[in-house]
């Protein structure tokens, strides 16, 4: 743990009130955006959670991991849950990686011509 704290800084109130700072009519609407997004709709909160669990670490991004965990278990995601999304991400983008070889295959083909 130690070593991703030496390659990303933490995030604190003090780092985000100087991004907002630097663009606040963007910040503002990326706010309002978020809200939006994760507002109960067709999927509830939950899941919206975990999914987002789920798309952080296909992204690898820490920071949204280190957000999103807590949040999916503030609206009731069991630890098992989350664990489960992780591997559906894991499985999604081994998949794609497996998937994307049929552009390998067809690369193969050109380069035999």
């Amino acid at each position: 743990m130690s070593e991703i704290n030496e390659m990303f800084p933490h995030a604190t109130n003090e780092s985000a009130k100087e991004k907002a700072d630097l663009a606040p009519n963007q910040i503002e609407t990326w706010r309002k955006f978020s809200r939006s997004v994760f507002k109960e709709g067709v999927l509830d909160e939950k899941t919206k959670q975990l999914i987002a669990v789920a798309v952080a670490h296909v992204t690898q991004c820490p920071y949204c991991i280190r957000a999103h965990v807590p949040q999916a278990m503030k609206k009731g995601a069991s630890k098992e849950e989350i664990m489960e999304a992780i591997w559906v991400a894991a499985e999604m983008r081994a998949g794609a990686a497996y998937a994307h070889a049929t552009i390998a295959l067809d690369a193969m083909k050109d380069g035999e011509k």
